[in-house]
């Protein structure tokens, strides 16, 4: 158990808000960034908090613009020892905008140069774990046709084509390592790249609100929903070993200036489609009362990630696609049943 203080902005998503959670519930002191007193009310009165009976560890300090220069200063005081960057604009699914680098990619980079910049300050600042993205290290074509090319943390591909503005670097790995590089500060940084992130979701509090994450994949199959137009690359893992392996990241047994995938071996071949069996067998009432007619189909590609380094750093993961699936669907059940008022006593 650790008192140390950690700061962490994001805390009002998914990832960060049970990565809050885990590092809570491991004696951490932590200070919430976030952009407003609503967020802020909204993740210190979510019932899985408030369970927890920590408002002794949680504190939380204002930044509204997290992309100005100096945003970070008074966030990252002489008493924080690490810091979880889980905050990013980017969106769940592709932008459609022709804006994509302006409305998204620049402000990723931009609040992770000013979280950097505000840890240099600091000399109490020991390390920065860094959310960052699968999606910076692979060839794309490889997410959605099988090349038989395996990435892993450490592998990184040059700027991809597309609406991003020449010469600037366009995922945060990439800005974070050229700043460090230069700049050379007294702390290190980890970089941690899930894949889609799946299982219960603390600050979803509507079935609608699980259309605008990673869940929505295997629900929206489950529901019965078209088949997916194009096949999509297997590569899951579940909430709660992505949130464990964020807070383990801060162990100094751990070497810095590290990169790791997190992704559910790809040796192990689960499918997207085994979510079916794994709901007929652990909701048979609900597939029998049509909540979930199971009529969807998406065709996997094979898993193109490598974790190898990850679980050799932090150990096996927790929890496998079967665990993440039976989460998700318990969770839109009690908030279907929420909706609806009635009483359908169909969770596992």
């Amino acid at each position: 158990m650790s008192s140390e203080l950690i700061l962490l902005t994001g805390a009002s998503g998914n990832i960060g808000f049970r990565t809050l959670r885990f590092a809570l519930e491991h004696g951490y002191r932590v200070r919430a960034v976030v952009r407003s007193q609503q967020k802020a009310d909204a993740v210190q009165n979510n019932r899985a908090l408030i369970e927890l009976k920590a408002d002794s560890q949680l504190s939380f300090v204002e930044v509204p613009d997290f992309t100005v220069p100096n945003a970070f200063d008074k966030a990252v005081t002489d008493d924080v020892k690490y810091i979880i960057h889980c905050a990013s604009p980017m969106p769940f699914s592709a932008p459609t905008t022709d804006h994509a680098y302006e409305e998204y990619i620049k402000p990723a980079v931009d609040s992770t140069l000013e979280v950097l910049r505000s840890a240099a300050k600091r000399p109490s600042v020991g390390r920065v774990v860094i959310t960052s993205s699968c999606i910076g290290v692979i060839d794309l074509a490889a997410a959605f046709s099988d090349t038989g090319k395996v990435f892993t943390g450490d592998t990184r591909q040059p700027n991809m084509d597309g609406p991003f503005e020449p010469g600037t670097p366009s995922f945060v790995a990439y800005a974070a390592e050229e700043w460090m590089g230069k700049h050379q500060p007294h702390f290190d940084i980890i970089h941690l790249m899930p894949t889609y992130v799946l299982g219960r979701n603390d600050m979803c509090d509507s079935v609608a609100g699980m259309q605008l994450d990673s869940n929505s994949i295997p629900l929206n199959f489950m529901l019965g929903t078209e088949a997916s137009p194009q096949p999509m690359a297997m590569v899951v893992n579940h909430i709660d070993d992505c949130a464990r392996i964020h807070v383990k990241a801060l162990a100094p047994r751990i070497e810095g200036n590290q990169s790791f995938m997190i992704c559910y071996d790809c040796d192990s071949k689960p499918q997207w489609n085994d979510a079916k069996g794994i709901v007929e067998k652990h909701f048979p009432e609900a597939v029998k009362a049509g909540l979930l007619p199971c009529r969807g189909d998406v065709l996997s590609v094979p898993s193109i990630l490598d974790s190898k380094k990850t679980v050799e750093t932090f150990g096996d993961f927790k929890y496998t696609y079967e665990d993440a699936v039976v989460s998700l669907v318990n969770q839109y059940l009690e908030l279907r049943e929420k909706e609806s008022g009635h009483v359908n006593g169909l969770k596992d």
